[in-house]
């Protein structure tokens, strides 16, 4: 065992990118992720900074080159920033990038102390400009707190990316100006399909979107221009004639992405999944809390490559259909 090797699988697939999972909490109860009465983890159960921040370490000595901060909602973990400005210090040298998910309700608070740690772009989660709407499918009516850290980041440099979840009935109709909106902003937009993870208070069939269905709408609209583009994520990216703007599509379900799959995700407990929509998983946790965390963990990660699927088997053809894993998206880390 090299415990200095890349990370690939048995598909040959080479991992280089991290989704860090800081905590499962979010001040936000969108509808489609969490139900209202979300019974979140106990604060025992969840790494400390300072084992999110030796887990990364490992990482990155297995040739994790970018890491993204995501939860729940990143930016209401106490402290945080020791971590970000921790892990900051390593970008130029094993990381290549430091990013952090957001809903941005926190982010005018942050925006500041992020970029001053080198973190270049962030990725904020926004479905809908309405504020009832909004209100609506967040159950909590906080979009000019969004808008404001949206603004905020813009100021300090920080390049944003809008994470936008087409939704039946409920935003649908707005995607178009939602798309034109953020464009005029500067900002690029990529629209993802709803993902069948964890319980929630609706069946999620009444609200699923296929994006094969809203491009086909846009592209009756405007000039779609597949691009080369890449972040590193699963998104297919297109500049949009008309809007001189990029638009991503995420598509877990229409269009199965997994192919070139670069990616692992560790949860605020230190399970990691090498699918988001797999079964599969790896304590890392009792790996560094461990006698021998630093050998413990090389093996860990070891295995981990070993049972990386092929590919997910995301689905969502019936009502009442239980969701493809019970863990929700926050617990996991999106």
């Amino acid at each position: 065992m090299d415990s200095a090797a890349p990370l690939i699988d048995t598909l040959g697939r080479r991992v280089s990118y991290l989704r860090l999972s800081v905590t499962d909490r979010c001040d936000l109860r969108c509808t489609y992720c969490m139900p209202e009465r979300m019974q979140f983890l106990p604060r025992a159960e969840v790494l400390t900074l300072e084992e999110l921040y030796d887990l990364s370490r490992g990482f990155m000595e297995r040739g994790i080159t970018k890491i993204r901060l995501t939860g729940g909602e990143p930016l209401v973990r106490r402290d945080v920033m020791i971590l970000v400005e921790r892990l900051g210090r390593h970008i130029g040298g094993e990381l290549d990038e430091l990013t952090v998910t957001t809903n941005a309700t926190q982010l005018a608070e942050y925006a500041q102390g992020l970029a001053d740690a080198g973190i270049r772009r962030v990725n904020i989660s926004l479905d809908t400009l309405d504020p009832v709407t909004f209100a609506k499918l967040t159950r909590r009516d906080v979009l000019a707190n969004v808008l404001a850290g949206i603004d905020a980041a813009q100021q300090v440099g920080l390049r944003v990316k809008l994470n936008s979840v087409a939704l039946k009935g409920i935003n649908d109709r707005e995607i178009p100006h939602l798309i034109a909106w953020a464009h005029k902003r500067d900002c690029d937009i990529t629209l993802i399909e709803t993902m069948p993870l964890g319980e929630v208070d609706e069946d999620r069939i009444d609200h699923y979107l296929p994006l094969t269905v809203v491009q086909d709408d846009l592209e009756v609209r405007w000039r779609l221009i597949p691009s080369d583009y890449k972040t590193g994520g699963p998104a297919r990216y297109y500049d949009v004639a008309e809007t001189g703007g990029r638009l991503g599509l995420i598509t877990p379900l229409t269009n199965n992405f997994c192919a070139s799959c670069n990616r692992v995700r560790v949860t605020t407990t230190g399970q990691l999944y090498p699918c988001l929509g797999g079964g599969e998983r790896v304590d890392l946790r009792a790996a560094m809390r461990s006698d021998d965390p630093h050998a413990n963990l090389a093996m860990a990660l070891d295995e981990a490559m070993r049972i990386k699927p092929e590919r997910h088997h995301f689905r969502i053809d019936e009502a009442g259909a239980e969701p493809a894993q019970p863990r929700h998206m926050s617990m996991t880390g999106g």
